[in-house]
C-alpha cells in the first residue's frame, strides 16, 4: 500500500522547520519526503494549503474501560481520538477493576485492536487499587505492556511509598506520572480557592495543595534519579517550581491541558459542573503563568486529560458532580486558536508539545517526521473555522465547557501506519 501526500506544509517538530514537501508512505513507513515527488501510489492526497505533521500523541486520557463503559470505552475513545488527529494515546489506570495487574494490561491491549486504528498504550497503576498503600508489581506490568506508572485521579499521599516506587521505576526505566494535590487539602472540594469559591460560599481547592506535591515529587525525583512527570499543571507557582528543578538537572517533565491556558475559575459561575475539573480552573494570573511555561519549554507537553462522564452525572449540582472534561476531539483546535493564531507560539513548538515530547517521555517510537518511521500523520487546515458541537462527537460523552465556541483549526485526515483512519467529510 502506497499513500502519496502532495504539496503539504510539513512540520518537522525536532528541527523547527516548516517545508512545502511531498510525502510517500509505503508499507506503513515514511519512505520518501521531498519536494516534487513523481511516483505511483495507490492513493493520493492533495494537501495544498494544509499542514502535515506527525500524528498527535496524547499521553493522558481516561477511556473508562474496563468497568465504566457507560461513560466511554476503548472503541468510542479511539474513534474520538481519530477525529481529533490523535494517532497514539496513553490511557490511565483508574478503571473498574483498576489496571494494576498484567491481566488488565492485556485486556486494554486486546480491546484496542477492535478500535479505529489509533494506538492505545496502557499506563498501569502505581499502587494496588489506587489506594496508595501497596506498590504494584512494576516489573510484571512492564513485561505485560504497560509504558508508565500512575495513580492519576488520586494523589499518592504516602511519600515513602512514592519513593520506593520511584526507586523501582528508575531500575525499569519507567516514567512515573504524578497527580499532585494534597488529599487532605482538597477532598470533596469542587472549585479553586479564591473569589469564585467565596462567591459560591464553598470551601475551595487551594493552589498550594498542588504546589506542595509538585515540590515533594520533584525532590523525590532529584533524590532517586527516577523520571517524574507532573500531570495537568494548573498554577503559575507549580510552573516556577518545575522550572527551577529543571535548571538543577532534576529528571522532571510536565504537561498541561487546553483548559488551563484558556479558561479561568470564572467559568464555573456560568457553566457550573461542566467547568468542574481536578485540578480546578485557576486565576487569570495562573493562565499567564501556564502560557509562559509553554513558551519557554518548562511545560513539555499539551495533553487532554480526556475525562468522560455521563450527561446524568454532569447534570448534578456542582458539589456532587464528578470532575473532568473531555478533550480528544477539540484539543488541537483550541490549542491552535489560543496559542498559534494569537501568535503566542510558533507552529513547530506547539506540534512538538503534542507529538515528539510526549513520545520521548513515554519512550514511544513516534512523533518524528523522518524516513523509516511509522507513517502516523495528522493533516489539518490551520485556518478553517468551526463551532464545537458536542452532539457531533464520536465520544460517548458530551461534557465540555467549550461547547458553542468558535475555533480555528480543523483535522482533515488522521493516518496510522499509512492507512487513513479518519477523513473529514
Amino acid at each position: 500500500m502506497k499513500l502519496l501526500i502532495k504539496n503539504g506544509r510539513v512540520v518537522h517538530p525536532v528541527t523547527n522547520a516548516v517545508l512545502i514537501q511531498d510525502l510517500l508512505a509505503e508499507d506503513g513507513k515514511i519512505s520518501l519526503l521531498e519536494r516534487g515527488l513523481e511516483v505511483e501510489a495507490d492513493q493520493v492526497i492533495d494537501a495544498a494549503g494544509l499542514v502535515v505533521c506527525p500524528g498527535l500523541v496524547d499521553m493522558h486520557v481516561h477511556l473508562r474501560d474496563p468497568g465504566l463503559t457507560y461513560k466511554e470505552d476503548i472503541i468510542t475513545g479511539s474513534a474520538a481520538a481519530a477525529r481529533g488527529g490523535v494517532t497514539s494515546m496513553a490511557c490511565m489506570a483508574n478503571t473498574d477493576p483498576t489496571v494494576d495487574c498484567p491481566e488488565q494490561v492485556a485486556y486494554v491491549l486486546e480491546k484496542a485492536k477492535q478500535g479505529s486504528g489509533v494506538q492505545v498504550y496502557p499506563i498501569a497503576a502505581l499502587s494496588k487499587g489506587l489506594r496508595g498503600e501497596e506498590p504494584t508489581d512494576a516489573d510484571a506490568l512492564k513485561k505485560a505492556g504497560a509504558i508508565a506508572l500512575s495513580d492519576d485521579g488520586n494523589n499518592v499521599d504516602n511519600a515513602n511509598l512514592m519513593r520506593d516506587v520511584l526507586i523501582r521505576a528508575r531500575r525499569l526505566d519507567l516514567p512515573v506520572l504524578c497527580h499532585c494535590e494534597d488529599t487532605s487539602m482538597v477532598a470533596g472540594r469542587a472549585v479553586n480557592e479564591g473569589s469564585v469559591s467565596r462567591q459560591l460560599w464553598l470551601e475551595g481547592r487551594p493552589a498550594i495543595a498542588e504546589e506542595i506535591m509538585v515540590m515533594r515529587d520533584a525532590m523525590l525525583a532529584e533524590e532517586t534519579g527516577a523520571h517524574v512527570h507532573i500531570c495537568h499543571v494548573s498554577t503559575a507557582r507549580s510552573v516556577e517550581i518545575i522550572r527551577k528543578m529543571k535548571k538543577k538537572g532534576v529528571p522532571i517533565t510536565c504537561e498541561t491541558c487546553p483548559q488551563y491556558f484558556t479558561l479561568t475559575e470564572d467559568e464555573v459561575l456560568t457553566q457550573g459542573s461542566m467547568a468542574r475539573v481536578n485540578p480546578p480552573l485557576r486565576t487569570a494570573q495562573d493562565v499567564k503563568g501556564i502560557i509562559a511555561g509553554l513558551k519557554d519549554g518548562t511545560i513539555d507537553v499539551i495533553a487532554t486529560d480526556h475525562a468522560p462522564h455521563s450527561a446524568e452525572e454532569k447534570a448534578r449540582p456542582l458539589t456532587r458532580a464528578p470532575s473532568g472534561m473531555i478533550g480528544l476531539e477539540t484539543s488541537l483546535a483550541i490549542t491552535l486558536t489560543e496559542l498559534y493564531h494569537t501568535k503566542k507560539m510558533e507552529l513547530p513548538a506547539i506540534i512538538r508539545r503534542m507529538t515528539t515530547n510526549p513520545s520521548d517521555i513515554l519512550h514511544l517510537p513516534k512523533g518524528r517526521m523522518s524516513l523509516g518511521v511509522d507513517a502516523d500523520l495528522t493533516i489539518f487546515d490551520p485556518d478553517e473555522e468551526w463551532v464545537i458541537d458536542p452532539e457531533q462527537f464520536a465520544s460517548k460523552a458530551r461534557n465540555t465547557p467549550f461547547a458553542g465556541r468558535t475555533v480555528k483549526g480543523k483535522v482533515k485526515y488522521t493516518i496510522v501506519k499509512g492507512e487513513i483512519i479518519y477523513q473529514d467529510a
